[in-house]
């Protein structure tokens, strides 16, 4: 694939291999990318400026997520890539359609498992998956949330294969983050783009803090009334603090940590105020469900809350996500989504899975091991890209280690085809270059569903990985869903005036 030829850059030598790539195919832009692309090689090596632009933009902003390392917590500034990736309003139609019929049937799946577990009693998920569940919580059996919802926020992670086909690669439903670097890549991009914001018909992504407030007031248990809404945080060593503190002043919240909240009596959370203590209605967590209250978990949590289970359990306060939710988190419990949608909504899912091998049972735990070189394995319950092996990076000795880990735990372990993931073009090192991303949209599910248009862009900075995670050496792009019918005005080839970078 080579794109149409540029001054610099090596627009011109542009080429992502036997990958899909999103901006180009075999040399001409896909269905909406027509203009961003003209602009983008017309610019020239001021496209570089934009990225430094953008990166001082981030700097300056105090964009920055942390990474865990053997020196200790490094704060780092958001990694950036000012191309954007494109999809049409077309293409995203589908997915969105997709995305709201996979999170209305975990919702179903998660309130059975803490009901009649019937899915279980007819077989559709074996009983030792849920037997062996590390996120089954059953503190949770016969809670009802409002609206009959666990799984409040999701970040369903996307990707697409060499064959142009879109897959969800997993399901974040604990504590998913990165919506705030969502937001933020497009307030960057706006900065220094703002010509093509101008031009061209980019579907907003700035509704999402209104949703979620929408979605968190939904969940009071005082109808009617103000809702007082806090979001409980581990503190400021958290790797997602940044978007704790971002996200609570999107949406008008307090930013609390344990130890600022205490349940009384009357099995009502309160917050510890100069004032006095101050009823809470809805608390959005962003602490894992064994550190939210040392009385019924962990009891050495000093993250949490005591007695905040009680609470939620009376109706007293809603929790988002729901204490138990990450029951559907689970990797092993990934593989039989499409299942659980034909279960519950008697449908055929609209986006597939990833092809998935279940290390727990016999005849796909002897075929992983036999094809360890072809396959990716992962963890059933990590996070953040670690724990992950990619057969054709491993070599003998960690290939051994593997196998060892798989015969000696293979409820904790799944396996999928190493996927050529799909490319879009990068700026490294003065120069466009293709890598490999994926990309994680975000679903609110409560009285009316809502996904983003567009979501996180997560792209491998490095030549050939495909590990995108940003604590993995990742970074990100700003996604744009772009109807192609839609021309505000011609999209000009850059001025001298238009070239200048927006501060």
């Amino acid at each position: 694939m080579r794109a149409p030829a540029g001054p610099n850059l090596g627009w011109g030598d542009y080429d992502s291999g036997s990958s899909w790539d999103e901006m180009l195919d075999r040399g001409q832009p896909r269905l909406a990318c027509d203009g961003v692309l003209g602009y983008l090689t017309s610019l020239g090596v001021d496209l570089l400026e934009r990225q430094r632009a953008a990166e001082a933009a981030i700097r300056a902003m105090g964009i920055t997520f942390t990474i865990y390392s053997e020196e200790g917590d490094i704060d780092r500034a958001w990694p950036f890539d000012v191309i954007p990736r494109v999809i049409s309003t077309q293409e995203w139609s589908g997915i969105s359609d997709g995305l709201v019929q996979r999170l209305v049937a975990l919702n179903l799946f998660i309130a059975d498992l803490y009901g009649d577990a019937k899915i279980v009693g007819d077989g559709v998920v074996p009983r030792d998956v849920l037997a062996s569940s590390e996120n089954f919580r059953p503190q949770c059996v016969g809670v009802a949330p409002p609206h009959g919802v666990w799984a409040h926020i999701c970040g369903s992670d996307l990707v697409r294969d060499a064959a142009g086909t879109v897959y969800v690669l997993e399901d974040n439903l604990r504590v998913p983050s990165g919506a705030s670097y969502m937001l933020e890549n497009r307030a960057v991009t706006k900065r220094v783009f703002a010509d093509l914001f101008r031009d061209l018909d980019i579907h907003p992504v700035d509704a999402y803090p209104h949703r979620l407030r929408e979605l968190l007031a939904s969940t009071s248990p005082r109808p009617g009334q103000a809702p007082t809404i806090v979001i409980l945080t581990p503190g400021v060593h958290n790797s997602a603090y940044f978007e704790h503190a971002y996200l609570a002043h999107a949406v008008g919240a307090h930013l609390v940590e344990g130890q600022d909240l205490l349940v009384d009596s009357d099995d009502c959370v309160y917050m510890r105020t100069i004032g006095g203590p101050v009823r809470v209605d809805v608390i959005y967590r962003r602490v894992d469900d064994l550190f939210l209250d040392p009385d019924e978990f962990r009891p050495d949590s000093l993250l949490g809350v005591r007695g905040l289970m009680r609470a939620w359990r009376a109706g007293n306060v809603g929790v988002v996500n729901a204490p138990g939710a990450g029951v559907a988190d689970d990797k092993v419990v990934y593989a039989f989504v499409p299942d659980i949608i034909r279960y519950y909504l008697g449908e055929d899912p609209i986006i597939p899975n990833v092809p998935t091998y279940v290390c727990l049972d016999d005849a796909q735990r002897s075929h992983v091991l036999a094809n360890l070189d072809e396959l990716v394995v992962k963890p059933a319950n990590e996070s953040g890209g670690y724990g992950i092996f990619v057969g054709t990076a491993a070599n003998r000795q960690e290939k051994a280690a593997m196998r060892e880990r798989i015969v000696a735990d293979p409820r904790r372990y799944i396996a999928q085809p190493i996927l050529d993931l799909s490319t879009a073009p990068t700026i490294r090192d003065g120069m466009v270059v293709s890598r490999h991303l994926d990309l994680r949209p975000f679903i609110l599910s409560g009285t009316r569903p809502y996904v983003t248009l567009g979501g996180l862009t997560r792209v491998a900075l490095r030549d050939g990985s495909i590990v995108v995670n940003s604590s993995q050496g990742g970074g990100s792009k700003d996604t744009w869903v772009l109807d192609p019918t839609v021309v505000k005005r011609p999209v000009p080839a850059p001025s001298q005036t238009q070239s200048q970078i927006q501060s």
